[in-house]
């Protein structure tokens, strides 16, 4: 009696026009950060890994992307704190990571690429012990407290810098003989400068980069899900990451296998 009431009750909820919604304004609005590269860049040429997607789905879908930018994203992982609203966007990008906090109060769909904390490397090291390590936090919301300890324990000597630029420029100059950061800039940084470029110990944290979309709209979640399952299978997400170049990043840091005990 009790499955035989909560299926009546389904019939007086109220319908999913999510998708509709989008369709018929002919307009996929979507909000991301001022900037991110690689997955968010001012630049019409080159926009970025996730506005590309983003523009690939709403061609799919039959209708023009329009971009809500949002200084609070890409500074925090944290969705509830990027103040944002169904009447801004439909679907969240530039930094969204599937993690128990975003899906507590965002819908996911399948990861495109994933992040967490990456070395890139100009030259083959040996060892971290002595080295000068230059480090950029880039997307917050990483293990820091874990990446700090685990730096240390391998007898580095750590520069936190402000920015990629510094980051890349401490590199070219030998200042750094190792820099830190973020996965996705770490590629980008190593793919810009012909560099190697490595995951750090999975158990720094790994995250899977993803586009957001609000609880609650299925039809839309499954068209953009569907959408993105035919651009892969086409291979245009492929020739994305292609266009922008991203180093392939290698699952073990070899700089950092003769590390701490061995």
């Amino acid at each position: 009696m009790a499955i035989f009431g909560l299926l009546i009750a389904v019939n007086f909820l109220p319908p999913d026009t999510s998708l509709d919604q989008v369709q018929s304004s002919g307009v996929l609005r979507a909000c991301v950060p001022n900037q991110y590269p690689p997955l968010v860049v001012p630049n019409s040429d080159t926009p970025g890994i996730d506005v590309e997607i983003l523009q690939a789905v709403a061609d799919d879908l039959g209708v023009r992307l329009d971009l809500n930018t949002n200084s609070a994203m890409g500074r925090d992982f944290n969705p509830r704190n990027w103040r944002v609203t169904r009447a801004q966007c439909a679907v969240l990008a530039g930094g969204v990571v599937a993690s128990q906090t975003t899906r507590s109060f965002l819908e996911t769909a399948p990861p495109h690429l994933e992040t967490g904390w990456a070395i890139v490397v100009p030259d083959t090291l040996g060892t971290l012990d002595g080295r000068t390590v230059g480090f950029f936090a880039g997307i917050s919301g990483l293990d820091r407290i874990s990446l700090s300890r685990f730096l240390r324990d391998q007898g580095t000597e750590v520069t936190t810098v402000n920015s990629s630029s510094e980051l890349v420029a401490g590199l070219q100059t030998g200042r750094f003989d190792a820099g830190v950061t973020e996965a996705l800039m770490a590629r980008q940084i190593a793919g810009d400068n012909e560099w190697d470029v490595q995951w750090l110990p999975e158990e720094l944290g790994r995250y899977p980069v993803v586009l957001g979309l609000w609880k609650g709209d299925l039809t839309f979640k499954r068209a953009v899900v569907s959408s993105l399952r035919s651009l892969r299978r086409a291979g245009r997400i492929d020739a994305i990451f292609d266009h922008y170049g991203i180093a392939p990043i290698e699952e073990t840091c070899g700089p950092c296998m003769p590390l701490g005990n061995g």
